[in-house]
């Protein structure tokens, strides 16, 4: 990943939470071609020490490449805007501001009993803040027993992890303000977010 030396974050701890509040990602990996899926993928550890685990269909192009030890890249996106420069007190390009986290992983097979434990997990992780939660062990079984052999369980050991946070740092406190008083006039929750990332780059 293209990773300018001013946006670069090394720190840990703000990489694994950052996995943890965007969980959607996109996997890719090298088959005949380059091939993409976009799944949700968790963690499971800690900031020190992870792994990331998810599952496809079978019925995926990526399938016949699910081998132990297969190399795939993992991109989570966070929060991005447009930030155009007619919003600068100086002439200046219109750019891009946004953050990213890229894990470079060894993947490898889970077993049934695996891929059981992990959709469990899977479930839980994204019904637990709804208002009446349906869990693994609701789903009726005959449903679980007609999709469980069509799916294909893997964990995937990172062996680089690069990621980026562009919110402007370079800029000075005025053109910043400029920034976030925009963006907070284009009614786009996404926009919104933005905005606390970039205040939060120029505490």
């Amino acid at each position: 990943m293209y990773c300018p030396e001013q946006y670069s974050k090394q720190d840990k701890k703000y990489r694994y939470d950052f996995l943890q509040q965007y969980p959607f990602a996109t996997m890719v990996l090298q088959g005949e071609s380059l091939l993409a899926t976009h799944i949700p993928v968790l963690t499971k550890g800690g900031p020190e020490d992870f792994y990331l685990y998810s599952h496809i269909a079978n019925s995926n192009p990526q399938y016949a490449h699910i081998e132990d030890g297969t190399e795939a890249l993992f991109i989570f996106q966070g929060p991005h805007a447009y930030i155009s420069s007619s919003w600068y007190t100086h002439d200046d390009i219109s750019t891009w501001d946004y953050a990213a986290v890229h894990i470079n992983a060894k993947i490898y097979r889970q077993t049934a009993a695996q891929l059981e434990t992990s959709l469990q997990e899977l479930v839980y992780f994204f019904e637990k803040d709804q208002e009446k939660p349906n869990y693994y062990h609701d789903i009726p079984q005959k449903l679980i027993q007609e999709h469980f052999p069509r799916i294909t369980g893997f964990t995937a050991k990172p062996t680089k992890i690069q990621a980026i946070a562009k919110y402007h740092q370079d800029f000075d406190s005025e053109n910043v303000k400029n920034i976030c008083r925009k963006l907070s006039t284009t009614n786009n929750a996404m926009d919104d977010q933005v905005i606390k990332n970039i205040k939060k780059e120029h505490e």
